[in-house]
């Protein structure tokens, strides 16, 4: 199977730049997996459309100000050119994943000149980082020195990390509306974007109808900004995330499994998880990492129906949901959301597979 087979015709126009007025206010298509029928609702019927028994799971990863911005510290690691002349412009520096305690690796804007060894200040110098190598793809890792609280610098130095179609700087709402309601877990550096839509009342009338809420936790790494390099689809080797199963959630999930009962995921990030966890054969609370890369003929031990949004032409995402919808229905309800002036992407609109 080819990556070029997971291709659509996309405007730019239907790229969403920005979210909807109200976060439950999104279109849904469903998608009914053993009919490829399809139809246009509203986010708001969500809750209408699950079963009583049915365990939602929800990736409660939140999103952490991974963009930063830099200047370089003169001497160490310069060229014997440059020790006399610090450049004035900003360095751009996207955290993408932590390593340890204080090292990260990150992607960093102009990167040609940033050598291992030197020394990286942010804002007034308070916050402190010196690269220590250099990656595959051109990412740096930074190992940053101790601060009492780094997420605190964060906040106050850092921005929303919006995404590369995104084509627009972040503004004071993003903080809000790139994360999920129930975000709680800090690490991720793009949001998991099925649970933008989500709402307290909307969550309450789920739990109303019968329908058990659970969470697990997946902080969304590198591997999301890295575009597919080669042609075939067996070649692809994702990035690792980081997850954590709580006992909570693996009572939920056995208990389902054992009863027959179906096991909703809400987003990509949440299908990773509980596949990866699935191979184990019964749920146990833990937590690691995964590379899992889900494509069409994949064996689904655990989810039983998805709520997403649309993705990216090529994305391993779009292989992931072709996997449980059929590739040929999932590009027709592609087509179908296209003509409709569906809206694309982190912002924009769903598709609920059932």
């Amino acid at each position: 199977m080819l990556v070029s087979d997971f291709d659509y015709e996309l405007p730019e126009e239907l790229i969403a730049q920005q979210p909807p007025a109200e976060r439950s206010g999104a279109r849904m298509l469903t998608l009914d997996r053993a009919t490829g029928e399809h139809a246009d609702r509203m986010f708001r019927d969500f809750p209408e459309m699950l079963r009583e028994g049915d365990v939602l799971v929800l990736n409660d990863s939140r999103v952490i100000p991974a963009r930063l911005f830099a200047r370089r510290e003169k001497g160490r690691g310069t060229t014997e050119k440059e020790r006399g002349h610090v450049p004035t412009g900003r360095i751009q520096i996207f955290l993408t994943e932590q390593k340890s305690d204080w090292e990260w690796t990150a992607l960093v804007r102009p990167g040609r000149k940033v050598l291992t060894g030197e020394t990286l200040l942010f804002g007034d110098g308070q916050l402190r980082a010196e690269v220590i190598a250099h990656g595959e793809f051109g990412e740096r890792t930074l190992r940053f020195e101790p601060v009492e609280d780094f997420y605190g610098m964060l906040e106050a130095l850092g921005h929303v990390p919006l995404p590369p179609y995104i084509h627009r700087e972040d503004v004071d709402t993003d903080r809000e509306r790139y994360q999920t309601v129930f975000a709680r877990q800090r690490g991720s550096v793009a949001a998991p974007t099925a649970g933008l839509h989500f709402t307290p009342e909307i969550l309450d009338r789920i739990r109303a109808c019968g329908v058990r809420v659970a969470y697990v936790t997946l902080h969304v790494g590198l591997g999301t900004f890295q575009p597919v390099r080669v042609e075939r689809v067996e070649e692809i080797h994702l990035h690792t995330e980081r997850y954590t199963l709580p006992p909570a959630t693996a009572d939920e999930l056995n208990a389902a499994r054992r009863e027959g009962r179906r096991i909703v995921a809400t987003g990509t990030t949440t299908v990773r998880t509980l596949e990866h966890c699935a191979l184990q054969g019964e749920f146990s609370p833990h937590s690691g990492s995964t590379s899992i890369f889900i494509s069409p003929g994949f064996e689904f031990r655990a989810v039983g129906a998805l709520l997403t949004n649309f993705h990216l032409p090529h994305s391993t995402l779009l292989m992931l949901v072709s996997a449980l919808g059929g590739r040929e229905r999932v590009l027709a309800a592609y087509r179908h959301a296209v003509a409709e002036q569906y809206r694309f992407f982190s912002y924009g609109d769903c598709m609920f597979l059932s």
